[in-house]
């Protein structure tokens, strides 16, 4: 981030201001809205990791492309399981 010029995070309330993934902060969320709720999340963040793949490939950073790599194949992992989760939620007549 520095060598590119751009800021780096300085506290936790610019985490905050940052974050692009919305906090749930009800009470009670229903298992299928929270399953739900996860996949979309899980989705968002694998299109901002390939988004700032993108960005490492044009600056030619592979280290960090590749780490970046292994956390996208994860995170669609995770988004793959979720996504069979609810099917199966779906289909319990």
């Amino acid at each position: 981030m520095r060598r590119r010029g751009d800021p780096t995070i300085r506290s936790i309330s610019h985490i905050g201001q940052l974050q692009t993934v919305a906090d749930d902060n009800h009470d009670f969320v229903p298992p299928g809205e929270m399953v739900r709720q996860l996949m979309e999340d899980n989705g968002h963040m694998a299109k901002m990791i390939r988004d700032a793949i993108e960005v490492c490939e044009k600056n030619r950073d592979s280290a960090t492309s590749n780490a970046l790599q292994e956390i996208l194949y994860e995170t669609e992992r995770c988004r793959w399981f979720l996504f069979e989760v609810m099917q199966g939620a779906n289909n319990t007549d």
